[in-house]
Parts: structure tokens; sequence; C-alpha cells
């Protein structure tokens, strides 16, 4: 599977499945298929929902820090892969 990793996972709010993402590498945006941890032991989703400094966002680029709704318990130092 061709993966571009997009970032790392630097914070993760457990109550409302919420997880900051630092985009060190590559941009994304709403609608993106992300793998959320590594293929063996990680979970994939589409990306329905993000915001940049509380604010919703269609698309986020390099160097942002973007509030991702996520699926599945997601874990601080995780990688984020766009599928």
């Amino acid at each position: 599977m061709a993966n571009t990793k997009v970032g790392k996972i630097v914070h993760f709010f457990d109550k409302i499945l919420v997880a900051v993402l630092q985009l060190t590498d590559a941009s994304l945006k709403i609608g993106d298929e992300i793998l959320i941890g590594e293929e063996d032991e990680g979970f994939t989703q589409t990306v329905s929902s993000m915001q940049v400094d509380h604010q919703a966002v269609e698309e986020a680029k390099k160097g942002d820090e973007v509030g991702l709704k996520v699926d599945q318990v997601a874990k601080k130092g995780d990688n984020v892969y766009k599928l």
C-alpha cells in the first residue's frame, strides 16, 4: 500500500474522540482516507470533521495543527498516513 505520511498525533481527547494532528509532511482535506497508527495495529477512516484554531476548515496545509474527529481511540505519537 502506498501511504503518504501527513503527520503525527500530538494530543488526544478521549471523552470526545478528538485528536490533535500536527501536519508535518503533507496537507489534508475533508474526504481524504487516512490511516492512524501503523497498518498492523492502526485504523482507517475518512476525514469528516477538521478544525484549525477552533474554526471548521475544508483543508489544512503542511505546518498546521488540526483538531480531527476520530472514530476510535488514537494515541499521542501515532503517525497518520493518507491512503
